[in-house]
């Protein structure tokens, strides 16, 4: 599915969120900076917006899309920029234990086929004292939760279907986010992963949540 889509996924991006993906991704990235990390593992990569967000010669990206991944290698290459790819299961990560001192994923976690597990491969790539940051689509809250549910619900199926000729692909992306664990929940799977220093920021009105956990 997400190969099939691959070819307009950046452009929806920008057009469903009404460009705020940009700023989603650039408060991981500052997140990240401060962590002062040698080395980031960005699972779940796929076009690499994250990954080159991040920086160059700090940061791998991963993804199994190998669709995703062929834009990802482009996008790298006409910006002159070095940022290694690999293709990996974010379930089965081909990486050692302690890998990383910081472990991204942006709008992927919902996908696993096992939540769990996951979280746990994520936790088990870092270093001791590493950070773990998951920024995922969340179910808003407060006054304006009414509209902003409503766009969830009716505009991304529709336009998406519109500009990406997928009708399958642009139905089950915010179905997706209406059965995926909320904040309380995500926060109890981190701790379950074996993480210290859970917390959730919400940001735009909690359409996005920003996760961070620490291995300890």
């Amino acid at each position: 599915m997400f190969g099939r889509i691959a070819h307009r996924y950046d452009l929806l991006n920008r057009v469903l969120s009404l460009g705020c993906d940009v700023s989603w991704r650039r408060a991981v990235s500052q997140r990240v900076a401060a962590a002062r990390p040698a080395l980031v593992l960005d699972v779940c990569t796929g076009t690499g917006d994250l990954a080159l967000a991040i920086g160059d010669g700090l940061v791998v990206g991963a993804d199994f899309c190998l669709p995703m991944l062929d834009l990802a290698k482009k996008k790298i290459a006409d910006r002159g920029r070095r940022l290694p790819l690999c293709a990996a299961d974010a379930l089965h990560l081909p990486f050692s234990d302690g890998s990383a001192d910081v472990v991204t994923v942006a709008f992927g976690a919902r996908n696993f086929s096992d939540l769990g597990a996951g979280l746990a491969e994520l936790a088990r790539a870092l270093r001791p004292g590493g950070l773990l940051l998951v920024l995922e689509f969340s179910r808003p809250r407060g006054p304006l939760a009414p509209i902003l549910g409503w766009w969830a619900r009716n505009v991304p199926p529709r336009i998406g279907r519109m500009m990406s000729g997928d009708s399958e692909a642009y139905s089950y992306l915010p179905a997706s986010v209406s059965t995926f664990a909320d904040s309380a929940e995500m926060c109890r799977n981190l701790t379950a992963a074996g993480l210290d220093h859970v917390r959730a920021r919400p940001m735009t009105g909690g359409v996005v949540t920003l996760y961070e956990g620490v291995r300890p």
